[in-house]
């Protein structure tokens, strides 16, 4: 059984951390109960009163499932109780519970489930996006990404949700319907409200984009090969957690073991059943009866719950592991785009490891993680090349563990549904933490959020005029891609498709300034294909 500690994961993967004047009522709704102004949208649930900015508007915390408490712990998501007068949706919902990482507030609070609608001043059958914040299935929440640029400058309703993390999305247990795999009901749950009620916000229920970051694009592609994903969602955006992720030891901290993001539903059982006995409730019979007494406070300092790892394969959510039912073409055949940052494991590298990394510590670090295959891996990666065994180390995970598995899932992608493939390259990106004095952050894992959103939990960097012009060059390539499947943008470099299995298939580089936008080979700027031999396949196993 794999068990993986995620502490160190909470801290890490956290760090990254349309509507016309007049709103539409439900048949059967009172005309007079519309504002005019179109401050008060009704939803299937009752009406909600939300903020009129002078470019766009805003509306938080709206409860897209009933609270999962009580009885409601570990069960799949149900309706919301309905209202009938406006409720208020000026301030976003409760956070779902966590601990405290990168400095966002801890929560205890599993009455979470809200979600929140951005769109344009005036928006009318608008392509929808809806955002699944990352934070390594743990942390994080759809209020820290503040979507008013994504939304005005793509002319798009953008859709942030809240999900169930940790313990209380992954848990597992023998008997437990829906084991691992609640947080991405959750979010099935909101994509349905979304076609439900999108049109009342002036969005186009016929294309609803789904896109996530980390964590958020390994759950989006999980939905991708889930049977109760179907119709949901109409295109798919993956930044930074390809399909095909996976990573050798030390490939996410020192001393992690091999892994991927899915784990298999027994495996999740069995840490469950290690948290039942954790907490005096050993009894199979009264087992989860007990669990859903116990504080959501102790719960989420519990040691064996903290190894719990991503979504579980294997039950009705999830039938087959993610890769896997890409490689058998068993997916949602809908339009892809999809990529990766071009200094991915910096951020690893760089906030993980105590620095200075040494020679000797690189060198013993490659002979852990790669084995009989470490020598090759070094002489690939010199010291000398990259400056210093930190960067050489980061180059390492960069290519090996995100840059490779990626362009492998785009090959697997681009063999049934048009594919589009990017990789975002801007090195003087804004850091969202501070880095070691002499490891340059690059364009690391996140990087790239500070150019969608105008604000990630309270980071708003200031763009140079170049930074800003790739901003919105990047958010109308993304609204492209939610309108009509294809990223065409007029009077921007064109973007053809990822063709698979040509020798240099057509990969977008994203970076600012003349000639920043254009084409790439990442197989080879990345050693794509040293790396398939040093794994014994195309970068799906560690």
């Amino acid at each position: 059984m794999r068990l993986r500690r995620t502490t160190t994961l909470i801290t890490l993967l956290a760090l990254a951390t349309g509507l016309g004047a007049v709103a539409s009522a439900p048949a059967g709704a009172a005309p007079s109960t519309v504002d005019r102004a179109g401050a008060v949208v009704w939803t299937d649930s009752g009406p909600v009163r939300g903020v009129i900015a002078a470019d766009h508007r805003r509306f938080q915390g709206i409860p897209y499932a009933a609270p999962p408490v009580g009885e409601l712990r570990w069960r799949s998501p149900r309706p919301p109780a309905t209202w009938t007068t406006p409720r208020d949706a000026t301030q976003p919902g409760n956070r779902c519970a966590q601990l405290p990482g990168a400095g966002t507030p801890p929560s205890v609070e599993e009455d979470c489930l809200y979600l929140n609608v951005t769109t344009p001043r005036f928006a009318r059958h608008r392509p929808v996006l809806v955002w699944l914040h990352g934070g390594g299935f743990v942390a994080g929440s759809g209020s820290e990404y503040d979507a008013r640029r994504l939304a005005v400058t793509g002319d798009v309703v953008v859709v942030t949700i809240n999900y169930r993390l940790g313990v209380f999305g992954i848990f597992g247990h023998p008997g437990l319907a829906g084991s691992g795999t609640f947080g991405m009901e959750d979010q099935q749950a909101a994509l349905r409200w979304v076609k439900r009620n999108a049109a009342a916000f002036g969005g186009d229920p016929r294309r609803v984009t789904l896109v996530g970051q980390s964590a958020g694009a390994m759950a989006a592609c999980a939905h991708l090969t889930s049977p109760r994903a179907a119709g949901l969602f109409d295109r798919l955006i993956v930044q930074s957690g390809p399909c095909a992720l996976n990573w050798p030891v030390n490939g996410l901290w020192p001393g992690a073991p091999a892994g991927s993001p899915f784990t298999a539903v027994a495996d999740v059982e069995a840490i469950g059943a290690e948290v039942a006995r954790n907490n005096s409730c050993e009894d199979p019979a009264t087992a989860l009866a007990c669990l859903r007494q116990v504080p959501a406070e102790t719960l989420l300092n519990d040691e064996f719950a903290a190894a719990l790892p991503g979504p579980a394969f294997g039950g009705r959510v999830l039938p087959l592991d993610p890769p896997v039912a890409l490689a058998q073409g068993r997916f949602h055949k809908v339009p892809v785009l999809i990529g990766n940052n071009i200094d991915e494991g910096r951020l690893f590298a760089g906030l993980l490891w105590e620095h200075p990394i040494t020679s000797e510590q690189y060198r013993a670090t490659l002979d852990e993680s790669f084995g009989p295959q470490a020598g090759r891996v070094a002489a690939r990666y010199r010291e000398r090349v990259y400056g210093t065994p930190a960067l050489a180390w980061a180059t390492v995970l960069t290519d090996r563990v995100w840059a490779c598995t990626t362009r492998r899932t785009q090959e697997l992608l681009a063999a049934r549904v048009p594919t589009y493939a990017y990789e975002f390259a801007d090195r003087d990106a804004p850091a969202f933490t501070e880095f070691p004095a002499d490891f340059p952050p690059g364009a690391h894992h996140s990087a790239e959020l500070a150019y969608l959103f105008e604000d990630v939990a309270g980071f708003a960097p200031e763009l140079s005029p170049d930074q800003q012009r790739l901003s919105a060059r990047i958010t109308q390539y993304w609204a492209a891609f939610a309108a009509t499947g294809r990223p065409d943008v007029r009077d921007a470099p064109s973007w053809p498709r990822y063709r698979a299995g040509a020798r240099t298939p057509y990969t977008q580089s994203l970076a600012p300034g003349r000639g920043g936008i254009g084409p790439v080979d990442t197989g080879a700027t990345h050693r794509c294909g040293f790396w398939a031999e040093v794994s014994g396949t195309a970068g799906t196993g560690p």
